[in-house]
């Protein structure tokens, strides 16, 4: 017999029965697919992999959020952004912040900062490689942005994850 206490206590119920039943590695997959952690630390923020399923399809700005997606590696400025919008780079600003909630700026660090993440769980690569793989100007720059969004340094999120 299994209980919990609430809500929050019943996801992590259901995601450790997940995990007794079909191990650890699809508990986690679950967990990251509902924006959750497999196990609570308990006041982190929680971690987002899917960014994107956030913003209505067909909106103006589908393309080009589809299009950071696929080219966050590169150097993305505004300028070039409302280019690819087909904006003036005021209207660009003003509708991205509006349709998506931040701005271009943050967006960017955070579909960077999910693919760092991504890259923490499944390589072994360095944190100065992962910092360039996805576009930070430094390791150093990308472990302030890492820690500062997820309240956990990249070398511990490796670890836990």
């Amino acid at each position: 017999m299994y209980t919990s206490a609430g809500i929050s206590a019943g996801i992590d119920l259901a995601l450790a029965m997940v995990e007794e039943d079909h191990g650890r590695k699809l508990a986690l997959e679950v967990a990251r697919l509902m924006v959750l952690y497999a196990k609570r630390p308990g006041g982190q923020s929680q971690f987002s992999t899917s960014l994107i399923s956030q913003f209505r399809e067909g909106g103006p700005l589908s393309p080009t959020l589809q299009w950071i997606q696929e080219n966050y590696r590169e150097r993305l400025d505004n300028e070039a952004l409302a280019a690819h919008a087909a904006m003036s780079l005021r209207n660009f600003s003003r509708v991205f912040k509006r349709e998506v909630g931040v701005t271009p700026a943050q967006f960017i660090e955070r579909v960077r900062l999910d693919a760092a993440a991504k890259l923490l769980e499944d390589t072994n690569l360095s944190m100065e490689s992962i910092a360039r793989e996805c576009g930070f100007q430094s390791g150093e720059h990308f472990r302030l942005c890492f820690t500062r969004r997820f309240s956990i340094s990249p070398r511990d999120y490796r670890h836990r994850f």
